[in-house]
């Protein structure tokens, strides 16, 4: 549903990056909450399990659920659509993805290249590193996508783009996305980010992005 069917909030189901827990995700479901919005967070084992573990996991939360929209941080944004990409069907809305490496990260090209580092991403590497070539699927897909650049991901990767510091604006940028915003925030930052949550709120309810700034 949408804000243009106010009945009852609409329900928004909140997904973690790698090396993150659910309670990482805390302070989001929070300002979503105050927003109106009828919040649940999605666990999964993110370096241990990999997208093979979760992806099965959330295809049997959300068959046969009430209509839902998806919010993913980071991994969680692959997560996300990886899952819809397997069972188009799902009773997904709309999904929100922050900061997510949709076309690929090569920060996770830098780790996985190094002996000592490249164990850091486990059995979610293959998603991190080939990403999507475009979403054709039918829900809207809309990216926030921040631009300070302090995050660990500069020291694996030199960015010739933009970047929040682990992404790169342009791996944001993948074709078929509904709509795609940048605000002032870090990749970690994007989680606390007042301004982020008002534009995730703003595309699951209109389907778009806010089209000033925040």
């Amino acid at each position: 549903m949408t804000s243009d069917d106010p009945a009852s909030p609409q329900r928004v189901l909140l997904l973690h990056g790698i090396w993150n827990a659910k309670v990482w995700l805390g302070p989001l479901a929070a300002r979503l909450r105050a927003a109106g919005f009828r919040v649940e967070i999605f666990g999964y084992p993110s370096v241990f399990g990999g997208p093979e573990v979760a992806v099965p996991l959330l295809i049997a939360r959300l068959r046969d659920s009430e209509p839902v929209a998806l919010l993913g941080h980071s991994l969680g944004g692959l997560i996300a659509l990886e899952a819809l990409s397997r069972e188009p069907d799902l009773p997904v809305t709309r999904v929100v993805c922050l900061g997510s490496p949709l076309r690929g990260s090569h920060a996770a090209r830098g780790l996985a290249g190094r002996i000592w580092t490249s164990p850091a991403l486990g059995r979610s590497a293959g998603l991190l590193l080939r990403g999507f070539e475009r979403w054709q699927g039918k829900q809207q897909v809309g990216m926030v996508a921040g631009n300070v650049p302090h995050g660990l991901g500069r020291y694996f990767a030199r960015f010739e783009d933009e970047s929040d510091g682990t992404v790169a604006l342009g791996e944001t940028r993948l074709p078929g996305l509904t709509d795609h915003c940048v605000v002032a925030a870090s990749h970690s930052g994007l989680v606390f980010s007042a301004a982020a949550a008002l534009q995730a709120a703003h595309f699951l309810n209109h389907g778009h992005f806010a089209p000033n700034p925040l």
